[in-house]
């Protein structure tokens, strides 16, 4: 398949990450798969937790997420109220975006920037409501953290991150699942990894009175907030559309959830990276048909 004849088969077929905390824990075995596969897309966009799996992906560092977000979920640095009260933050950026990187999980920067894989990193404009994509090849070496933190900044569980005169939240508020910036991008077929069950639907969202007292300064991001819902499941509408059409192929979790966003439970985050490495393998060889019909 990765003869020059199947490379040709991977042009204009992108890989679209959705977020969802440690349920990215899902998308974690997935991509380690695909790795041992040596199987790379030309164009990668993720959102808050699926741009963090993104980096070890297109780095070649097989395992890396896994062992970041099991190892260290007991770690105060790294997930705690301690964080939430003093830095601001229920997980700790510094820790998450120095230490880890540089000191702990090295992260290979030749690799991610040798890499010849478009990677494309969503985040929420606070002010307009609105999406910003950030091109990896238009980021400066550090600036890349800047970004992927801003993308996984939750709303009420970190600061706003100011980045390029913006201010920046999680991509997921306003662009939940980027299929459809994927295709303006050129990609006629994508590889959807989702993070929830078949057959879920968003709920609406009930901190309105709560989202307007603290993001007074920033209507776009509420409004993005209370709307975010319809997006979501409006997206999912879309995508099984395109599923029906045969131009995209749909990666997500068949047996039941366990794992919230915020879970520190390192048996129910094993079964879950083990169960997106094992449904990765069971759906390869239809993939493998797919990407060259």
């Amino acid at each position: 398949m990765y003869s020059k004849k199947g490379a040709e088969h991977m042009e204009d077929i992108g890989l679209v990450l959705e977020g969802g905390g440690m349920r990215g824990l899902y998308t974690a075995g997935v991509l380690d798969f695909f790795m041992e596969k040596n199987l790379y897309f030309p164009y990668v966009i993720g959102v808050s937790m699926g741009a963090c799996n993104a980096c070890s992906y297109i780095s070649r560092q097989k395992g890396r997420n896994k062992r970041i977000n099991i190892n260290y979920v007991h770690d105060p640095r790294y997930l705690s109220c301690r964080n939430l009260i003093f830095k601001k933050g229920l997980f700790g950026v510094d820790f998450i975006f120095d230490d880890l990187p540089n000191r702990l999980e090295i992260f290979d920067k030749k690799s991610f920037n040798d890499a010849k894989e478009r990677f494309i990193i969503t985040t929420t404009d606070c002010d307009r409501g609105e999406p910003v994509y950030f091109d990896k090849n238009q980021c400066a070496d550090e600036e890349i953290f800047e970004v992927i933190r801003a993308s996984s900044s939750l709303p009420f569980m970190a600061s706003v991150v100011k980045f390029r005169g913006l201010n920046l939240l999680d991509g997921g508020i306003s662009d939940p699942i980027p299929i459809k910036k994927s295709i303006k991008d050129g990609n006629n077929k994508n590889v959807i990894i989702l993070t929830r069950n078949k057959d879920y639907v968003k709920k609406p969202f009930r901190m309105k009175f709560l989202a307007n007292k603290i993001y007074y300064n920033y209507k776009g991001l509420v409004n993005a907030m209370i709307h975010r819902y319809k997006k979501y499941n409006n997206t999912l509408s879309y995508i099984e559309q395109l599923e029906r059409e045969g131009k995209v192929f749909v990666i997500r979790p068949k047996e039941q959830l366990k794992v919230r966003r915020i879970e520190k439970d390192k048996n129910k985050l094993t079964q879950l990276y083990n169960q997106g490495y094992k449904e990765a393998s069971q759906c390869y060889d239809k993939l493998e048909k797919w990407i060259v019909g």
